[in-house]
């Protein structure tokens, strides 16, 4: 398995954390974040991870920037992908399970160490249920396609 993971200046502490911690698991990892507490726009790394995840060169990604959110919006503009901030395991978990996200994220600012991997380790470990989520989450891509739902 190869992940894709990405962080801005608020999060390069905890972002080697976590390529630490998914070496140890055996896990290929790149790295498109920064790499320096020097100000850097999270857009730019939401889009790079999102970039290798929706051409499938990384089978997944994770993002962390102060809480998360920023730098996941970011992600979801690029097609095909389904990044979810997560602040617990449950979340992360359920994410995958009946979203299918290819990409998770969290905030430094909101998580620790020891949580963030929990919540990483949640959202690797669950696998997609398909099955009557399947057709929600086409009707995500739906609308990442056209704008809307058709009949709605």
């Amino acid at each position: 398995m190869k992940l894709a993971i990405g962080n801005d200046h608020t999060a390069v502490d905890l972002k080697n954390t976590i390529v630490e911690h998914l070496t140890q698991r055996g896990i290929e990892v790149i790295n498109v974040g920064t790499d320096t507490t020097d100000s850097f726009d999270y857009p730019l790394s939401g889009l790079r991870v999102g970039r290798l995840v929706a051409s499938g060169e990384a089978d997944g990604g994770v993002l962390i920037c102060g809480t998360g959110v920023g730098i996941s919006l970011a992600a979801n503009k690029v097609s095909g992908i389904r990044a979810c901030v997560c602040s617990e395991p449950y979340s992360a978990a359920m994410s995958k399970r009946h979203n299918n996200a290819n990409i998770i994220a969290f905030g430094a600012r909101v998580v620790g160490d020891e949580m963030a991997k929990l919540i990483v380790d949640s959202w690797l470990d669950a696998e997609y249920e398909g099955g009557r989520h399947q057709r929600r989450v086409d009707l995500i891509t739906e609308i990442e396609q056209t704008g809307a739902i058709e009949g709605a």
